[in-house]
């Protein structure tokens, strides 16, 4: 059985923030915003302004800084019982989620109101729960798709590039894992069928990130946005969320498991990430010289790593190399693949692009 999932109403576009209140009203009038500090400072008054106009009753509650059960006990805590209507998260991808996670335990609606674009996070029902000390503790899901997510552009337009450029690297992978996990018969993020509908909107997110995405860092170190900008965001939130959640994912994001696992990676922006493990599976795959040559290029131009050399500054040790690939393959996305992978295979892919990367005219192919 297909399932597509999406949220009830999306909203993007600069000076958002000021119908924010609008648009809370149409779903609830009794809201609590979790929110980053550093968010509240910039733009927490302006927020309160539209929602007191549209007749929202507001609380704003800060974010402690980790999507941690300790950060949902305290904001539940803060509440002292008073349940909203609905709960939304303001900020980046932890703020976001803990939102949605403190949405979840109360039983109640949730908006996502991101202020950078470094993941599709904000269109998912997805959320990451960490520790204390930020290790993974587990990937949980709320009964549906946020209810609002509303996207300022401007205020993306003035967050930090790197993190715009995680959020292309993010979204480039995902056409590439849509495809992998239809032709091998896998299970979206719902548990069900991809739909079709996933495929196209995963091939319209790459056309326009390969059209589009050095002209919108341009905007954002111009911190303006503009239609380049415009677009960039609408593909790297929307359409990369849509199309990895009723599409599924494969071998990129499984190497997140691998990364993590060695301290020296595993500080790297989840978009960087993705976009180098989706140099791994398309090496695995057997993509041709000209092919993995278009790709390795426009990677180089905008910014997203080619090797592991780029995403940290060190190349793996033979045992990092064994631990990345054991970890990747042990990922249940990893089964999204034409055939079943061996450690030996992934080591002998993730060595190929150190070497593709030290030496630019060695064909990848060569060390599979």
């Amino acid at each position: 059985m297909k399932v597509f999932g999406a949220p009830r109403r999306y909203i993007q576009g600069a000076g958002a923030l000021d119908v924010l209140g609008t648009e809370l009203a149409r779903i609830a009038r009794n809201v609590v915003l979790v929110i980053d500090p550093i968010v509240d400072e910039a733009h927490g008054s302006r927020i309160a302004a539209s929602c007191a106009e549209a007749g929202v009753q507001l609380r704003r509650l800060r974010f402690g800084g980790e999507c941690s059960p300790a950060e949902v006990e305290r904001l539940e805590a803060e509440l002292g019982g008073n349940v909203p209507d609905l709960v939304a998260g303001a900020g980046g991808g932890k703020c976001i989620d803990v939102g949605k996670a403190l949405a979840n335990r109360l039983k109640t609606r949730a908006a996502t109101i991101p202020t950078i674009a470094s993941t599709d996070a904000p269109t998912s029902h997805n959320y990451v729960m960490y520790d204390a000390h930020h290790r993974l503790l587990a990937v949980e899901k709320l009964p549906a798709n946020p209810d609002l997510v509303l996207v300022d552009t401007q205020v993306i337009a003035e967050a930090p590039r790197q993190l715009f450029l995680a959020g292309i690297g993010d979204a480039v992978v995902k056409l590439f894992e849509v495809e992998r996990c239809i032709k091998a018969n896998g299970r979206n993020i719902f548990g069900a069928d991809p739909v079709y509908s996933a495929l196209i909107l995963a091939r319209g997110c790459y056309e326009v990130l390969r059209d589009h995405a050095e002209a919108a860092l341009a905007a954002v170190d111009r911190r303006k946005a503009d239609e380049n900008l415009e677009k960039v965001v609408e593909a790297t939130v929307l359409m990369s969320g849509l199309s990895f959640e009723s599409g599924g994912l494969s071998l990129s994001h499984s190497m997140t498991r691998g990364l993590s696992a060695v301290p020296k990676y595993a500080h790297a922006l989840h978009g960087f990430q993705v976009a180098y493990g989706v140099l791994v599976q398309l090496v695995l795959e057997g993509r041709d010289e000209a092919f993995m040559g278009d790709i390795f290029a426009f990677f180089e131009r905008i910014g997203l790593p080619t090797s592991l050399v780029a995403l940290a500054g060190a190349a793996p040790t033979a045992e990092e190399a064994s631990t990345i690939a054991r970890l990747t393959l042990a990922a249940p996305h990893a089964r999204h693949f034409p055939r079943v992978l061996a450690e030996h295979e992934v080591i002998a892919a993730i060595l190929s692009l150190e070497d593709r990367a030290a030496r630019p005219g060695v064909p990848l192919s060569a060390a599979v």
